[in-house]
């Protein structure tokens, strides 16, 4: 019984130090200098005051949805969904910002070094994503 709660929890916490490890070695490529970077950086903040506003909103929604759990199927079932709620707003929050830090250097990759390079970085800078919403 113990392995059943333990492998899940053990795979997850892996697949998270997996996508810290990616999200590291994504930081290590350049991100340009000069205008580029502005353009980035002004892109990265957009997107992240635009996801800002949108937890917002969807945060009424979400504790609209707990109180209704909560009142028809019990505490149980508002609590998980609560928990699935905030695994999923993090995931989100975190495909998000890398993202918009992956784009600049895979901009820049396909610029200095070529196609292959520029694919190589989104392929890590998207996979980041994917292993933190399986994780």
């Amino acid at each position: 019984m113990l392995t059943t709660a333990v492998l899940p929890i053990s795979l997850g916490i892996l697949g998270l130090i997996a996508a810290f490890l990616v999200y590291a070695r994504i930081l290590q490529t350049p991100a340009g200098d000069g205008r580029v970077k502005d353009i980035a950086d002004e892109i990265h903040l957009g997107a992240m005051v635009f996801m800002a506003s949108e937890y917002k909103r969807l945060a009424v929604f979400c504790v609209i949805c707990i109180v209704a759990l909560y009142a028809s199927l019990g505490g149980d079932t508002a609590i998980a969904f609560t928990l699935g709620a905030l695994c999923s707003g993090t995931a989100g929050y975190i495909g998000m910002y890398t993202a918009t830090k992956a784009n600049v250097r895979t901009a820049v990759a396909a610029n200095t070094k070529g196609a292959a390079e520029a694919l190589n970085v989104a392929f890590f800078g998207g996979s980041i994503m994917g292993l933190t919403v399986a994780s």
